[in-house]
């Protein structure tokens, strides 16, 4: 019998898909969720401002790359909101990626 999944693990390796990396090092000893070509994605499922701001700066650390929030569908406004308050320039998505706000243009 398979060993099931996290629905964080799932996001991430639907996010990654076949060509993306999942936990990938960073500094300071993090690791980011998915690096996918030229696009940093960051998973967040909860609301608390506190683990949206730490993906955020886990985010900020790529300078090269197209920044991904991922955050389900009634944190959407919350998270943008967040995002634009810190002043990172990315796209701020709701799980599946049927919605998005873009932050910081």
């Amino acid at each position: 019998m398979a060993k099931q999944q996290s629905r964080h693990t799932q996001l991430t390796t639907k996010a990654a898909g076949r060509g993306g990396r999942t936990e990938v090092p960073i500094a300071g000893g993090r690791r980011l969720d998915v690096k996918k070509g030229n696009t940093a994605i960051e998973i967040e499922r909860s609301p608390n401002p506190g683990r949206i701001r730490a993906a955020l700066k886990r985010l900020q650390n790529q300078p090269n790359a197209r920044k991904e929030l991922r955050v389900p569908q009634p944190n959407l406004d919350r998270a943008a909101e967040i995002a634009g308050d810190a002043g990172i320039k990315l796209t701020v998505t709701n799980l599946s990626g049927t919605k998005r706000k873009t932050v910081g243009q």
